[in-house]
């Protein structure tokens, strides 16, 4: 009589589900901030009086002080306790949203705003990390799909909520809407989430985290502000030197330290070095073509921000849509992570490719474009990020959710700032004016035609810079995967060559 098969019993968290519905509502509000506050600029120049460097601050100090402090989160988290760092992150995100949804001067929601970005920064990295915990080899992957799910939805989802929020509230209800959410998120995560840290207890490295903070964000600053001030300012110089002097002074440190904060020796495992090239592209793509997508949507068709934010949500319900029916986590174990990542970020460049070809002069051409890039994403970031995480112990998931962090940061910015360059470039050469925004080149066009030939000429930027995005993406698909095709190719030969030693090894005994 036949034996009946094994049955798999998951060893994850008892409640791990409910956990990641927990964290997955913690995240998505940190990550509508990063973009809600971009609708109502028109409303805090008229009620506050903010000026146009007042404006800036608002919006980069809660990226700045986010992205320069989510390695240092990451490796605080691991030491002091996964579930300790992410309270704290709820607590503080929570009260600097009261603070901002109650200013009443420019300077007082820049400081809250910088207040929220030290909680977001904890939030980030402590949401992955735990999990990375909370989920066993078996289901991790489509845990993490559903974790991006949440980024993308969050990044996609915010112009258009703030959108809908100011036609009914006043600009400080964006903010004032985080609170109930990060109390009940307290209240879960207090109830349910499992404390975990390293148990090695490292010491804490202290001027690792110093170094990292500075070099993060004088590096982020560069790129936010190269747009506005000019790659070759003062301003941008010397915000990109300083990163780049003090990002190398941490990496010598790093090799140095007896606890260091980022091992930088995961940089030899080709598995890790290809999901890092994969994950930055990714991020490229999709944060730049979002950011050329809602001017196109605006400037060119002539929708205003609600209707261009309603129609970019074909772009994340395609994410949803395919992680939430399992179809993503499906492909993965399949197909294997090189080829997955290869084929979304084929997907994502095919889409960025179709939206600067086909729709250039109406809607439909770019809805089709929108779904693929949405599959693209939806394939490509869950295996990258469990790429990421998996090349790391288990033990430094804290410091794995932070790069992981990073990278997204550093290539969202890194989109932005050199898509927007290349349309600005485009522009200004087809207009033959110095580089300007299209309202006001409009503004000095002295008739229809002309303003017709200047629409048109920043049309043609669009699908210039859309394009080079599109190529940029589907390089660095091909770079990861070759990559990752190594790295899998070197650990099996490692795995098949212990094995033969353990094999002659028993022989000899015998």
């Amino acid at each position: 009589m036949c034996a009946p098969p094994p049955v798999t019993v998951s060893q994850g968290h008892p409640q791990r589900w409910l956990i990641l519905g927990v964290i997955c509502l913690a995240q998505l509000t940190v990550l509508l901030d990063n973009t809600v506050l971009n609708v109502a600029i028109p409303s805090l120049t008229r009620e506050l009086g903010a000026a146009t460097s007042d404006i800036q601050w608002m919006i980069n100090a809660y990226s700045l002080v986010q992205s320069g402090l989510l390695l240092t989160a990451g490796s605080a988290a691991d030491r002091y306790g996964r579930k300790k760092l992410l309270m704290a992150g709820l607590a503080l995100f929570g009260l600097g949203s009261l603070v901002a949804g109650l200013a009443t001067t420019s300077e007082q929601l820049i400081a809250a705003r910088a207040g929220m970005g030290v909680g977001g920064a904890l939030l980030i990295t402590t949401t992955l990390a735990v999990v990375v915990q909370i989920f066993d080899d078996s289901e991790r992957v489509k845990a993490i799909g559903l974790w991006s799910t949440v980024n993308s939805l969050g990044f996609a989802v915010g112009p258009l909520l703030g959108g809908v929020m100011l036609d009914h509230f006043w600009w400080g209800a964006i903010f004032l809407v985080n609170i109930p959410v990060a109390a009940i998120g307290l209240m879960a995560v207090l109830a349910l989430v499992p404390e975990s840290k390293n148990p090695q207890g490292d010491r804490p490295d202290l001027l690792g985290a110093l170094l990292s903070t500075i070099g993060m964000t004088s590096l982020v600053y560069a790129i936010i502000s190269g747009p506005d001030h000019g790659w070759t300012s003062a301003t941008t110089l010397t915000s990109a030197a300083v990163g780049a002097v003090v990002l190398t002074g941490f990496a010598v440190w790093e090799l140095r330290a007896p606890y260091p904060m980022l091992d930088l020796h995961f940089f030899r495992n080709q598995r890790f070095t290809g999901a890092v090239a994969g994950a930055i592209l990714v991020a490229f793509g999709m944060a730049g073509s979002l950011f050329l997508l809602t001017q196109h949507l605006q400037f060119v068709l002539g929708y205003d921000p609600l209707e261009a934010g309603l129609r970019t949500a074909p772009f994340a319900l395609t994410i949803v849509a395919l992680n939430l029916t399992g179809i993503s986590a499906k492909l993965l174990p399949r197909a294997g992570t090189p080829l997955t990542i290869a084929l979304g970020m084929t997907c994502l460049a095919v889409g960025l490719a179709a939206i600067a070809v086909l729709g250039r002069h109406g809607y439909g051409g770019m809805l089709a474009g929108l779904i693929v890039m949405g599959a693209g994403v939806a394939f490509a970031m869950p295996a990258m990020a469990n790429a990421v995480m998996s090349a790391i112990p288990p033990e430094k998931a804290g410091v794995g959710a932070g790069i992981n962090g990073t990278l997204a940061e550093f290539g969202q910015g890194l989109g932005v700032a050199v898509l927007g360059a290349v349309l600005n470039s485009r522009f200004a050469a087809l207009v033959s004016v110095a580089a300007a925004s299209l309202p006001a080149t409009l503004a000095q066009a002295g008739s229809a035609q002309e303003r017709a030939r200047i629409t048109e000429a920043f049309a043609s930027g669009l699908e210039s810079s859309q394009l080079v995005g599109a190529g940029a993406v589907l390089l660095g698909g091909v770079v990861a995967a070759v990559l990752l095709r190594r790295a899998e190719r070197a650990e099996r030969a490692e795995r098949a060559e212990g094995a033969q030693e353990l094999g002659a090894s028993g022989r000899r005994r015998v």
